[in-house]
């Protein structure tokens, strides 16, 4: 019989499992009171993620708290860009603020960083968590993709409209790619590092790659997305490709390489497994905000999400990342829910 801490890999490679394994992007955020008193004594966020016995603190939070099947690396997408020479700043209550790159001339002040000299805190942590996990659940660690990186870079931040990088696309196509190619090769070393330094699976996070058409996907994120996957796969480990807004795109999805597929919750997995042809196991999708419903309706759209899903390769997830005011009792509920209405027969 599967136990818990091979149940998720098991999914992941569309293997049988005795439940399905259940875990959640942002599962160690401000709905819970313990990551706020970590993060107070850390001295804000930043220093949170710079700090490898902290991150480690929080990462195990979920899996001690929900009873969640896999932990994933507390950290953030942004400090690749930072190593690159990008620099960085988080305002308390406020989103990232970074130093634009706009034009060829900003991008020849920015390199390749080595991931061992320049972010090491993070592969510490990642070996600190293993150590302090007893292999209880695998730990899974993640990059921004290369375009939603570019995406930050270019726009000095989030953005509702992305007109300065979708104007750099259409504008200078070839230096727009060169761009893209230097935030690919970053994140296959900075990902490369992680394995070696103990990560179990990692996951790629395109969460602005769906502002794009679809040809435009395919023209210039599908390769350097193929890139990364095709680089890392001879390191053994599960891939997952997460696309915030990804309905328009889960058939090249499919072709770039990644072993799992992370579905939001604006398309059935049902759909998702027909138009991929089952090539990709499937993580998702259930609504963050379902959490906020009754027990009752949460139960309700757990089922619904699990009755669409494959009987095997499906990794239960949110769209997207947890909420900060999630209540706590009811993410606790999920899981259990979750482990109940999955049973399989083995």
């Amino acid at each position: 019989m599967t136990q818990p801490n091979d149940r998720f890999l098991r999914a992941c490679r569309q293997q049988k499992v005795d439940t399905t394994p259940v875990w959640f992007m942002r599962q160690a955020g401000r709905y819970l009171t313990e990551y706020r008193a970590v993060r107070e004594k850390a001295g804000g966020f930043l220093a949170l993620c710079k700090t490898p016995e902290l991150a480690c603190e929080v990462t195990l939070q979920p899996v001690d708290i929900l009873g969640v099947d896999a932990a994933i690396l507390f950290s953030d997408i942004l400090i690749p860009l930072e190593a690159m020479g990008i620099p960085i700043s988080f305002g308390e209550g406020e989103g990232p603020k970074l130093e634009t790159v706009r034009n060829g001339s900003d991008l020849d002040k920015l390199h390749v960083p080595d991931p061992v000299s320049q972010t090491g805190f993070v592969m510490e942590a990642i070996r600190i968590i293993r150590r302090e996990l007893h292999d209880r659940v695998p730990l899974v660690g993640f990059a921004g993709a290369p375009f939603t990186l570019a995406s930050y870079a270019v726009e000095g931040g989030t953005s509702r409209t992305f007109g300065e990088i979708l104007s750099w696309m259409y504008r200078e196509p070839e230096s727009f790619q060169r761009l893209l190619g230097l935030m690919a090769d970053t994140v296959i070393l900075y990902l490369k590092a992680q394995v070696e330094a103990g990560a179990q699976a990692i996951q790629l996070f395109d969460t602005w790659a769906g502002v794009l058409s679809r040809h435009h996907y395919r023209e210039f994120v599908l390769p350097v997305t193929s890139r990364v996957f095709s680089a890392l796969k001879g390191l053994g480990v599960p891939m997952i490709l997460y696309v915030n807004g990804s309905a328009q795109f889960l058939e090249e999805m499919a072709l770039s390489g990644a072993d799992v597929i992370s579905v939001d919750w604006r398309v059935g997995l049902d759909e998702a497994r027909e138009r991929t042809h089952g090539a990709c196991a499937l993580q998702g999708n259930l609504d963050p905000v379902a959490l906020y419903a009754s027990k009752e309706v949460l139960r309700e759209q757990a089922r619904r999400v699990i009755a669409l899903a494959p009987q095997a390769g499906h990794i239960f997830n949110l769209g997207h990342g947890m909420l900060p005011d999630t209540p706590r009792e009811n993410v606790i509920a999920l899981v259990e829910m979750v482990h109940e209405l999955g049973k399989k027969e083995l």
